[in-house]
């Protein structure tokens, strides 16, 4: 043990002489550790808060009776089914609206609910006697009384003219929820003596009767859920940001490595020295693990912190996407568990070993005499290239494979790693066949040694040079994902937003109000209304838009595939437009027929047509508003299009504001709703733009670590040069050409895997993801941008090391012929 301990001191000693890689170490294992755990972070906060949704009040975590076809049920059934035995407690669930914006209610009977149904603490904090006593709660969560610019204790109105009860803030709900007594909810959502559902508890209340002999065949039983619907829309977001993490997280470690690498290179007479003393190899590599995990730990709790504020930085950012892309409301403020830090730790000692690896390896394995020479570390470099290239090609087959027999989202990302990680690790290869056939074809003796000097370096930037490649490649492919969605997304807004002016008003009396006002308007040359239904069909949430039978629809809804008589059906309210999303998930094509469940009991359509809903990962259903409506007689009609005479607008959209007292979330004219979409697409890939920005600082960082490396072993390269006559000023230029030349092959290479990354983000991944396909497009200025940006990091990260080179004594370059070499 003291020993050990001696050991230890003696290689701590090299820190201390040697501050600046030490901080390189700490911060490709900082940097590494804090963007994976922030990512993590972000996926966490996302998965408890779908957990709270679905497992508080009777969500998909519990037992449920419903209509055998969607229906609601009489309220009778409860009664009927409480004294038959059955453990079952009544939920009454809609929507509402309260100064534009939407909110789910739910009503629910808290005397039966069950225990697991997360009854105890949702009632409020005054309990049972101020939840069901007149005038009653509304309790909200504390985010959503702040959005709604409410106070505890208020009664807001609904749209419709409805008063709540007073509204009591409870952290435990989710945001966008209220939650009341259910005679309340019958009020509010005008369903007298009916109820949505029936929670099934656990409890054993005796014997109970067959359900067939209480209800009939009016009810089925839901089986508690594991994973809810909003997890399954989801789960291509997380997927997204653990795979740029994993990214982020294995870009740092080449960073590691290369200080690692560096060290091992300069202790390797330190080593030589302990292994002469009696160390054995045994011991010496023990003591470095354990150096090893000491720095990983300390390193690691400072990348946790970092993590947590990367996190909290993006968090807004996170919940307006899935706000925005999925409906999921997230709570704005960073919650972090126990196994959250645990992993932080883990993921950082692991890492750290894993950069090590190589190099432990080569220590524990080299004689104690070979140890002391400079080439040991670098023997069997055209083997290496061999192996690693052969590696690459099975790499490529396993995509390929994933790419033919694959049919998930998990094999659309198993697709796009095959890709970056064979391309990264065919670089080594591809990159000394050009640096060969560049030494074949130069004349001049200064020039042949340029490019065999590069082939030299190349085994100790491989790494770097691998991880500026995967940087730019992902950097190019979501850019041009991100920028042909952009351009497609403007096309397809100018289909879908084609009326001049969208209206929402706060009830169907001042919506017929504004329909009377608005026939006297010369200006208006039609009136477009609309309306929206949610519904379920093949396991999977759908919305149901209605919209009315005219030319604007007819001419520029964005359709993909038709049948001739498309609109002429979807009129007579036989057959309906269906989503990209939606058809591609439910394996539906032109002719085929769904049953849509409805309060009316099941609507047969036909798929007429299929059209793009880009950015939607939920399927819809386009039908007339008049079928709608006759089969959810209950849905707000209150949304409708006006088309204007463009030169009208602002002034009928300041009319019908002054008349009607209508706020921007209910009046919009068509260039506001367009900038408006524009902005949430802006912040939806606010993150990913973020993480790409951070994933090539970090590739940046790496090629300096690894030049810092090889400046440590250039002068017996350099020194003969500068003994022929070659000044240092104009050896660093050549050092900085070197390093500028292979920079610049390897960003000529990762352009076009960025596009091929690109086409798989867009063909694979983003069709299995969303169901929808983006057209592919190439944008030339981003990729001149992306590459005088790569070479701007390499021209940065060379700069350290000339500038040694250029303050270098002669008496330096001098020592090199007198050294043992």
């Amino acid at each position: 043990m003291k020993r050990a301990l001696w050991v230890l001191a003696v290689l701590l000693s090299h820190w201390r002489r040697h501050p600046l890689q030490l901080a390189t170490l700490l911060v490709g294992l900082i940097s590494a550790t804090a963007l994976w755990s922030g990512v993590q972070a972000l996926n966490q906060q996302a998965r408890v808060s779908y957990d709270r949704a679905a497992s508080a009040l009777g969500g998909a975590r519990t037992a449920t009776l419903v209509g055998r076809d969607g229906e609601t049920l009489a309220q009778h059934i409860f009664v009927d089914l409480r004294r038959a035995g059955w453990p079952v407690s009544p939920l009454v669930e809609g929507r509402i609206q309260i100064g534009g914006r939407s909110l789910r209610l739910l009503g629910v009977e808290p005397l039966s609910l069950p225990i697991e149904a997360s009854a105890a603490p949702a009632i409020g904090t005054s309990g049972l006697q101020g939840f069901l006593s007149p005038p009653g709660q509304a309790l909200i969560a504390p985010d959503t009384l702040a959005e709604l610019k409410a106070a505890a204790g208020d009664t807001p109105q609904t749209n419709s003219g409805a008063t709540l009860p007073p509204l009591t803030p409870q952290n435990e709900l989710v945001p966008g929820l209220l939650v009341v007594d259910i005679g309340v909810a019958q009020r509010l959502l005008n369903m007298p003596d009916k109820i949505s559902r029936l929670l099934l508890g656990q409890r054993d209340l005796g014997p109970r009767a067959p359900l067939a002999s209480v209800a009939g065949d009016t009810l089925r039983l839901v089986e508690p859920d594991a994973e809810t619907d909003l997890e399954r829309l989801t789960d291509s977001f997380h997927l997204n940001l653990t795979a740029f993490g994993l990214l982020s997280f294995l870009v740092g470690l080449f960073i590691v490595n290369s200080a690692i690498g560096l060290a091992f290179e300069q202790r390797r007479p330190m080593l030589r020295t302990l292994r002469a003393c009696g160390v054995s190899a045994f011991q010496l590599n023990s003591v470095l693990i354990v150096e090893l995990v000491a720095l990983a730990l300390l390193a690691g709790l400072i990348g946790l912190v970092c993590g947590y504020f990367i996190a909290a930085t993006l968090l807004p950012d996170v919940a307006a996407s899935l706000r925005g892309l999925y409906g999921a409301q997230i709570p704005g403020q960073l919650s972090l568990r126990p196994q959250w830090w645990a992993a932080g730790i883990a993921i950082s000692v692991i890492g750290a070993l894993g950069a090590a690896s190589a190099s432990l390896l080569k220590a524990i394995r080299l004689p104690v005499l070979a140890a002391a020479q400079p080439y040991a570390w670098q023997q069997a470099q055209q083997t290496a290239l061999v192996v690693q290239g052969a590696l690459a090609l099975l790499v490529f087959a396993g995509g390929l494979g994933c790419l033919l027999l694959g049919d998930s989202l998990v094999a659309g990302f198993a697709v796009l790693a095959a890709i970056l990680l064979g391309a990264a690790l065919a670089l080594p290869a591809v990159l000394g066949l050009v640096l060969l056939i560049s030494e074949r074809a130069a004349r001049k003796p200064l020039s042949k040694w340029f490019w065999a000097d590069s082939r030299l370096q190349l085994s100790g930037l491989s790494l770097a040079l691998m991880a500026l490649l995967l940087a730019l490649a992902v950097n190019v492919g979501v850019g041009t994902m991100v920028q042909s969605f952009s351009k497609t997304f403007t096309g397809w807004l100018d289909g879908r937003l084609a009326a001049e002016v969208y209206l929402n008003a706060a009830s169907d009396a001042q919506a017929g109000e504004i329909k009377a006002w608005l026939r006297d308007r010369p200006e208006v040359q039609a009136l477009l209304p609309g309306s929206r239904a949610e519904a379920q069909l093949g396991g999977w949430p759908i919305e149901l838009i209605g919209f009315a039978d005219h030319a604007t629809y007819r001419e520029q809804w964005p359709l993909l595939e038709s049948t001739a008589n498309a609109w002429d059906l979807v009129a007579r309210g036989e057959a309906a437009l269906v989503s990209e999303q939606l058809a591609r998930r439910l394996k539906l094509k032109l002719g085929d027929r769904v049953q849509v469940p409805t309060p009316q009991g099941p609507w047969p359509l036909d798929v007429a047509a299929i059209y793009a809903d880009y950015g939607n990962p939920r399927g819809q259903l386009g039908v007339a508003i008049a079928p709608l409506v006759a089969h959810f007689p209950g849905i707000a009609q209150t949304r409708f299009g006006l088309r204007v005479t463009p030169a009208a607008v602002p002034a009928l959209v300041t009319a019908l504001r002054e008349k009607f007292a209508l706020d921007n979330r209910s009046l919009a004219d068509q260039t506001a709703l367009k900038a408006e979409s524009r902005k949430i697409f802006n912040r939806t890939f606010a993150v990913t733009n973020a993480l790409n920005a951070f994933t090539l600082g970090i590739a940046g960082v790496a090629l300096l670590t690894s030049l810092l490396t090889l400046s440590q072993s250039r002068l017996p390269q350099l020194a003969p040069l500068w003994a022929i006559g070659i000044t240092r000023r104009k050896l660093a230029l050549i050092e900085l050409m070197k390093t500028l030349s292979v920079a610049l092959i390897t960003a000529l290479l990762a352009l076009p895997l960025g596009l091929v990354v690109a086409w798989c983000l867009i063909a694979v991944v983003n069709v299995k993801a969303f169901g929808w396909r983006l057209p592919f497009q190439v944008f030339p200025e981003q990729l001149v941008q992306l590459l005088g940006i790569a070479m701007l990091a390499a021209l940065l990260a060379a700069l350290l090391p000339i500038l040694k080179l250029l303050r270098m004594q002669p008496a330096e370059l001098v020592k090199v012929f007198a050294d043992e070499r």
